[in-house]
C-alpha cells in the first residue's frame, strides 16, 4: 500500500512562494519516497531581507538541503534529521553575493533507502550530505553549477534517484507501522502497532531510532500533528470539539497544548502566518 497518496505534510507556511523558495513534486516514481523538491527558481541576490529568520515546524520529513554561492564558487551541503520541535532558521549567505538554494524533502520513514548510513541519533541534528548520502554527494559535485534553473536541478537529481531505486530493500515492519499511524492519523496505541506487525514494542521502537531518528510513539504525534494542521487550514469550519475527537485528544486544553508544543504559536496566530503568504504567491521576484 502507498500510504504517502494520502499524506502530504505541511511547513509552516505551505502557500509560500518567493524569490528564495519554490516546491516542485517529483515524478510519480518517487513520490512514495520524496515529499518535494525546493529552492530558488534562479541564482538571486541575497539581501538581508530574504535571509532573514523564518519558523520551521516538524512536517515528518528529512531534508538535504545545498546552498550554491556563485560569487565564491562555493557550495556547502547539509543533511538535516527529522524534527520533533519547532525552531526558527535562516538562509546562509553573504550579501550581495548570487545565490542559488536547492533541495530534498525525503519522507522520514524513507529516507534511509538512499543513505549509505543509519538515522540513529540525527533528530534535531544538522550534518554533512556526505556523512550519509556521500553517493548523491559525489554524482551532483560541479553539477548544481552548471544547472542554474530549479528545473534543470531536478531533472537531474531524479534521474540519480530513478537508478537508484533499482534493488531497493524496504524496512517491511516499519512501513507496515508507517502505513497503520497513516490510516489511523497517528491514533493508535504503540503497543496495538507492534502486536500488529508482530514484534515487540522494545523492537520496534529499536527499529525506528536505526530506521527514521526517533520512537514510533514521537513519530505518531507528529503525524497527528500534521492531519491536524492540515484541518485547520484547509476546513474553513474548522472546529476544536470535532477535532478533538477525530484524533483522539483528550480535550480542548490537550490538542492546544500539543499543537502549540510543536507550532511554538496557538491555531489563531499558525494560521494567519499561514494565509499571510497567499497574499504574496502572485509577486514575481528579480533574479539575475
Amino acid at each position: 500500500m502507498n500510504s504517502n497518496i494520502i499524506y502530504q505534510p505541511l511547513t509552516a507556511v505551505p502557500f509560500r512562494h518567493n524569490l528564495t523558495y519554490k516546491e516542485i513534486f517529483p515524478d510519480m516514481a518517487l513520490q512514495p519516497y520524496i515529499r518535494c523538491f525546493w529552492g530558488s527558481e534562479k541564482p538571486y541576490i541575497q539581501t538581508e531581507e530574504n535571509s532573514s529568520p523564518e519558523i520551521v515546524v516538524p512536517d515528518t520529513c528529512v531534508d538535504i538541503i545545498y546552498q550554491i554561492d556563485y560569487t565564491d564558487n562555493a557550495v556547502s551541503g547539509s543533511f538535516f534529521g527529522i524534527n520533533d520541535r519547532s525552531f526558527f532558521a535562516c538562509m546562509n549567505g553573504k550579501s550581495g553575493h548570487l545565490m542559488a538554494t536547492f533541495a530534498i524533502r525525503f519522507y522520514a520513514w524513507n529516507a534511509y533507502l538512499f543513505s549509505d548510513d543509519s538515522f540513529r541519533g540525527t533528530a534535531n541534528g544538522c550534518y554533512e550530505v556526505g556523512e550519509r548520502f556521500g553517493w548523491l554527494d559525489k554524482a551532483l559535485g560541479d553539477k548544481l553549477f552548471e544547472k542554474k534553473t530549479l528545473a534543470e536541478k531536478i531533472t537531474y537529481v531524479q534521474q540519480l534517484f530513478i537508478k537508484k531505486m533499482d534493488g531497493l530493500k524496504r524496512q517491511e515492519i516499519v512501513n507496515h507501522a508507517i502505513s497503520n499511524m497513516l490510516i489511523h492519523r497517528g491514533s493508535l496505541e504503540i503497543s496495538h502497532l507492534a502486536r500488529d506487525a508482530f514484534v515487540s514494542s522494545r523492537h520496534l521502537e529499536r527499529l525506528f531510532h536505526e530506521y527514521v531518528g526517533i520512537t514510533p510513539k514521537k513519530m505518531s504525534n507528529l503525524i497527528r500533528y500534521q492531519f491536524l494542521w492540515r484541518d485547520i487550514l484547509f476546513h474553513p469550519n474548522f472546529d476544536i470539539l470535532d477535532a478533538m475527537y477525530k484524533f483522539g485528544f483528550t480535550d480542548q486544553a490537550h490538542l492546544m497544548r500539543e499543537f502549540k508544543r510543536y507550532h511554538s504559536m496557538n491555531i489563531r496566530k499558525a494560521r494567519e502566518l499561514a494565509l499571510h503568504c497567499v497574499e504574496n504567491i502572485q509577486e514575481k521576484p528579480v533574479y539575475f
